[in-house]
């Protein structure tokens, strides 16, 4: 039988045997473990440097889109005032849009739909404003044909005014009467035609009043106007006046004499009064206020 001594060594010699492949064991795993972190590491690290150089491209994407949408804005032209404000609002949108820094994938998301929104306005803006451009035009070319309508009324209102006055004045002359076989006779005393001076007691002027149905039948009065070579009226007064238009005329005599729309012969006469002279005289008769005929004779 062996001593204790003698079994000793070999005991605690065993146990060592086995600890060192264990402990090998456990160094490689953990350098796997330690490798693959330190892999995942790095690929994490590439992944979040990609992430980062797409967030920046689509946020500068996303920059560039929205400064040439205020652009866009910035040509829509209108002359409505409530249109232009809602422009300018969203304009001021977009800007501050462009004031917030994005720093995540969510937020540009959010951004890009916002951006989507906007050119959906700016379509609605579009179509209204191509609307109210389209009216303008109608509402012009409907204000030149109302002008046109307009010139050509007063061209024609000044036109039937031309006819009216027109139409007036033939009124006017044709309600006017007029004499017509005016004679002027010198007379003496016997009552026979005379041209010497000393011979000449009176003097006749006959006539027609023509007939004139527009004229309104009555009592007439006619003026006669005998004027002698050196324009002297033959008047027995001074007061003997009657108007004519805004002149105040002398008249040689006057009668009354019935109208009834048809011809009158009718005779007035001037007496001598001692203010005859050679030479050729001029007749006139006037009928309220119008000349209506004229006659010359001559004296010796």
């Amino acid at each position: 039988m062996e001593s204790k001594e003698n079994m000793k060594p070999e005991l605690v010699k065993e146990p060592k045997k086995k600890v060192l492949p264990f402990l090998f064991a456990v160094i490689v795993l953990l350098s796997l473990v330690l490798a693959y972190l330190v892999y995942l590491h790095f690929n994490q690290k590439a992944k979040m440097i990609e992430m980062e150089t797409v967030l920046t491209t689509e946020k500068d994407s996303l920059a560039n889109e929205l400064s040439n949408l205020i652009y866009q804005y910035d040509t829509l032209k209108t002359d409505n005032d409530s249109l232009n404000v809602e422009i300018q609002a969203q304009q001021d949108r977009i800007k501050n849009l462009l004031a917030v820094q994005i720093s995540n994938a969510q937020k540009i998301r959010l951004y890009k739909k916002e951006l989507s929104t906007l050119r959906n306005v700016m379509k609605s803006y579009i179509r209204q404003i191509d609307s109210l451009n389209t009216k303008n035009v109608l509402l012009t070319a409907e204000n030149i044909e109302v002008h046109s309508q307009l010139s050509n009324a007063q061209e024609e209102n000044i036109e039937l005014s031309k006819i009216k006055e027109e139409l007036t004045s033939k009124v006017e002359m044709a309600s006017v009467l007029q004499a017509k076989n005016i004679l002027a006779v010198p007379l003496n005393s016997r009552g026979k035609e005379k041209y010497k001076i000393d011979k000449i007691a009176k003097i006749r002027i006959c006539f027609t009043l023509r007939e004139n149905p527009i004229v309104e039948a009555g009592n007439k009065e006619v003026f006669l106007r005998i004027i002698r070579p050196d324009e002297v009226v033959l008047a027995t007064s001074a007061d003997n006046l009657f108007e004519s238009g805004e002149e105040q005329l002398v008249y040689s005599a006057s009668r009354v004499v019935e109208y009834l729309n048809q011809d009158v012969d009718m005779c007035i006469y001037w007496n001598n009064d001692g203010q005859l002279i050679q030479g050729t005289y001029n007749v006139f008769l006037f009928l309220e206020g119008n000349e209506i005929g004229t006659t010359s004779f001559l004296l010796k």
